[in-house]
């Protein structure tokens, strides 16, 4: 499995690495988890450096891709150079967005029926697009999901899990990254919130 973590300047770490962390804990049956960036070297606004391990492609042709957010979502959304690069299918594709991830969602009209979670701050920015926001932290929509809070990657991660890996693998995985002495709570948790609205493993 290809997985794109799409990751654009001045990104905010929690979104990015947490999910590319719970992910990367398939390596070891073979999933590609990769960072995306359209610049070799992305910066944090707090200052995390990172260097892209693959262009935004890769996105294009992955298994599933979930879009991070940061604090200039809104210019990377307006900038059609960096959209362009973006060919998404959520026909063959699992396609999530984190916060302020969703801006890109409807810039590429990724929200058909107009609903999405995201954050306090990029809420009303949706709004103002005719974007409904619940108030939730995890939406599904088909091969689409949304989520909003910067922990609410935990989500995005576990439903990318459920979906391709199945829930036996997705069950180990989130004991392992659960903090101690919670396990069996912090899965059932998780599970509750992504199963309900998942479809069966994508082929």
């Amino acid at each position: 499995m290809d997985i794109a973590i799409v990751t654009l300047d001045c990104f905010n770490e929690l979104d990015s690495m947490i999910a590319a962390g719970i992910l990367g804990r398939m390596s070891p049956q073979g999933w590609n988890v990769r960072i995306c960036s359209p610049t070799p070297v992305i910066q944090s606004r707090s200052g995390t450096r990172v260097e892209r391990q693959e262009d935004l492609s890769y996105a294009n042709r992955a298994d599933a891709v979930l879009i991070g957010s940061g604090w200039r979502t809104r210019d990377w959304v307006a900038d059609d150079a960096i959209m362009s690069q973006l060919r998404l299918d959520p026909s063959r594709q699992l396609i999530g967005s984190q916060c302020s991830g969703a801006l890109v969602l409807h810039r590429l009209g990724l929200l058909p029926d107009g609903v999405a979670c995201t954050d306090g701050m990029t809420r009303p920015m949706l709004e103002q697009l005719g974007i409904r926001v619940p108030s939730a932290a995890f939406r599904i929509a088909g091969n689409i999901a949304t989520a909003g809070g910067c922990l609410s990657s935990q989500y995005l991660a576990a439903w990318v899990l459920l979906r391709l890996a199945g829930e036996v693998k997705t069950r180990e995985i989130l004991s392992y990254i659960a903090p101690v002495g919670e396990e069996d709570a912090f899965v059932q948790r998780a599970l509750s919130i992504v199963a309900p609205a998942s479809e069966p493993a994508l082929r």
